[in-house]
């Protein structure tokens, strides 16, 4: 596990972020990877800790503590710490089929939960993942692999995010015959219209699609199946059918005013700036996006969504940003009812609020607050929100602290656009219907606990619509655990590992 007095021995370095006032200029990533040299002494800090939590994924009071993948960090630290990258890549993919995407949008759940991160700084797990894929695609090691020898059976996968990719994978490396259908334009789901370019590059999922593609997964894009394609068809031409749709149904602000034109969802917001990018060699042209430009912006939501909406809105050359969140502001450093290895509950500054502070001086956010109503101009355009703050009382009922409203503390702000990035509800019912899949109160694709098959044989459902809005990583263990259920339903017996 690395140099056994690393951790003594070498301070933390991570990858640099280029200055806030230089990144909000453009839409690329900014981050500058450290040297082979440097990441090989960050290798040398992961400790003979005994228990590596950083691997667990448990579940500690409602939160996970490590990597959900149970990725193999003390392994793949100590070998780029010896200088033995392609076995590093090895030991990594053989839990992750994804590194080249949770090493750039992965909350680094590994990091949290680092035994040297209890006193000193934690390992820096994300950029040590980041460099074995990134010299793996450089020298070679991540070419294409198809599988020798065809089962002949054929599944479906329906969604290409971070939870359908790794079901194909998985499914398609057991011999199985898989197709990925993608009503979008391009595969990637929220990878692509979801997260902004500057945090993943497209280029880096195009780049892992072609491989896939090269190994035997089909993908058929513009095919919205339960619309274009009938469910009744893919459950004839397919031995098994996986629901991988993912939590695209958001939370609406039900308020007064509330159908004023420029109130738009995030991921509306997100996925036109993305889409506008793409078709112009990566420069936003007017017309083509839902544009921030000399507005007065305010995003309603905290979380990564939220925070995204602050920096493009930032790029686009917004004239101020608002950042409204119901929750207390979090504690800067843990409280004591929230001890390592939990998940730590304090307050993060992430890129666009970094940006927002840079460019206009203060934090765009604004605690215990929601909007109460907008105001619309003569032209049905928002002009105005009343906001009201917030304080946590006990519901008599349920015994349970909820947010109410102050009296008498609401104010007025001006704003000419609205970002609603309040979270998501679930999964977009029609495909669950099709199909005739049961969902539970949040619509999510109800199966028994733990498990992926449906009240549908030959149904399967992972990832977000099937547990709800979470993390890629998470998403990526669903579509690996369903994909060792199908193939257990389909042969008998699987040697597919979920971990």
């Amino acid at each position: 596990m690395g140099k056994p007095t690393g951790f003594m021995d070498y301070k933390r370095q991570d990858k640099t972020a280029e200055a806030p006032e230089s990144r909000i200029r453009h839409f690329q990533e900014f981050h500058t990877p450290l040297s082979r040299e440097e990441q090989e002494i960050q290798g040398a800090r992961c400790m003979a800790c005994g228990v590596p939590f950083c691997q667990s994924g448990q579940m500690l009071n409602g939160m996970a503590s490590g990597c959900p993948l149970h990725n193999l960090v003390p392994e793949w630290n100590d070998l780029i710490y010896n200088g033995n990258w392609e076995e590093a890549y090895r030991r990594l993919i053989k839990t992750n089929n994804f590194p080249e995407f949770t090493s750039r949008v992965c909350p680094a759940l590994c990091e949290n939960a680092c035994t040297c991160g209890l006193h000193e700084e934690p390992v820096s797990t994300k950029a040590n993942e980041y460099g074995i894929i990134e010299n793996a695609y450089e020298k070679g090691y991540a070419h294409a692999r198809p599988p020798k020898v065809r089962t002949g059976k054929k599944v479906a996968v329906i969604g290409s995010g971070p939870s359908g990719l790794a079901a194909a994978d998985q499914l398609n490396r057991r011999g199985h015959l898989v197709t990925v259908y993608e009503r979008e334009d391009k595969a990637g789901g929220l990878l692509r219209y979801g997260i902004p370019n500057m945090k993943l590059e497209k280029q880096i999922i195009d780049r892992k699609i072609s491989i896939l593609e090269a190994e035997g997964v089909v993908f058929k894009t513009g095919c919205d199946v339960g619309k274009d394609v009938k469910a009744a068809a893919i459950l004839k031409e397919y031995d098994r059918v996986v629901l991988a749709c993912g939590a695209s149904n958001p939370r609406d602000i039900k308020v007064p005013g509330r159908d004023a034109a420029g109130i738009h969802f995030a991921v509306d917001f997100l996925k036109s700036t993305t889409k506008a990018l793409w078709a112009n060699e990566m420069k936003l042209k007017d017309g083509r996006y839902i544009s921030a430009k000399g507005k007065r912006v305010m995003v309603i939501g905290g979380g990564d969504t939220g925070n995204d909406c602050v920096g493009t809105a930032i790029r686009h050359g917004a004239k101020s940003v608002l950042q409204l969140e119901m929750m207390p502001k979090a504690p800067d450093q843990r409280a004591w009812d929230n001890p390592w290895p939990e998940w730590p509950k304090i307050c993060k500054t992430d890129y666009g609020q970094q940006e927002a502070i840079a460019l206009f001086g203060r934090d765009p956010r604004v605690y215990t607050t929601t909007v109460k109503e907008f105001i619309k101009d003569k032209k049905g355009n928002v002009c105005k929100a009343v906001l009201v703050k917030l304080e946590p009382k006990k519901d008599e009922k349920t015994g349970r602290m909820v947010m109410t409203e102050m009296a008498g503390s609401e104010y007025t702000v001006e704003v000419d656009l609205v970002l609603i990035a309040a979270g998501f509800l679930g999964g977009e019912s029609y495909v669950a219907k099709a199909f005739g899949v049961e969902q539970d109160g949040r619509t999510n694709v109800k199966t028994a606990p733990g498990e992926y098959q449906t009240n549908v044989k030959n149904v399967f459902a992972a990832g977000d619509m099937h547990r709800g809005q979470s993390l890629v990583v998470w998403a990526i263990r669903e579509g690996r655990e369903a994909a060792r259920e199908v193939d257990l339903s389909l042969m008998g017996y699987t040697n597919l590992s979920v971990q």
